[in-house]
């Protein structure tokens, strides 16, 4: 049984950006990596479909990211308010 090759993102990337630079047939590419023309097509087609979100609005992104750690302030918040009245109890009952 043949075992699956795993790429890592950065030589798909690598792969994908020399395709598409065109200094080298698509078919010299697969030779040169051992890959098949169909995987690097769908690296290509990937590519193409994901482009958009590189120009996604980094407002909106970090504003979801505010919105997250304002919810992990509140929550290390009642956390450590939880800790210290455990402590006192302990405390208190010992």
């Amino acid at each position: 049984m043949a075992k699956r090759r795993n790429f890592t993102p950065e030589f798909k990337a690598e792969v994908v950006l020399e395709a598409l630079r065109g200094e080298t047939s698509q078919a010299e590419l697969c030779r040169r990596h051992n890959l098949s023309e169909q995987q690097l097509s769908k690296w290509k087609q990937q590519v193409v479909e994901n482009v958009a979100t590189l120009f996604a609005s980094t407002d909106q992104q970090s504003s979801e990211a505010a919105e997250r750690i304002a919810h992990l302030e509140q929550l290390v918040g009642r956390l450590t308010v939880a800790l210290d009245i455990q402590k006192k109890a302990l405390t208190f009952l010992s």
